[in-house]
């Protein structure tokens, strides 16, 4: 067990919304239970409003958009930069002179 913290805002893991193949049905917005994302009345749209708010590795979103409109990073790419953050974390705290659990 590790007690090594990435914090979330750090982790790129979060919807981006393609506004040309978004059909404005507000699925996404009815769907996620974390307040991720609001309606912007100005330009008739879905927005990714709180993105942290977005549990990582969650994609649920993207799967139920109609429209396909909804994307998150290529795995093979988070799974690195999680890895790399990871790796950032654990050497801050043995600079730092902390226990590290591996």
């Amino acid at each position: 067990m590790s007690n090594l913290r990435v914090p979330r805002e750090k982790i790129p893991w979060y919807p981006t919304i393609d506004a040309d193949r978004c059909i404005h049905d507000q699925e996404c917005i009815q769907f996620c239970k974390n307040n991720v994302f609001d309606w912007d009345e100005a330009l008739g749209v879905p927005v990714v409003a709180r993105p942290y708010n977005c549990v990582v590795g969650c994609d649920a979103c993207a799967a139920i958009c109609p429209s396909e409109a909804i994307s998150f990073p290529p795995m093979e790419e988070f799974k690195a930069t999680l890895r790399r953050l990871i790796a950032e974390e654990r050497a801050q705290q043995q600079g730092q002179g902390l226990p590290v659990v591996q």
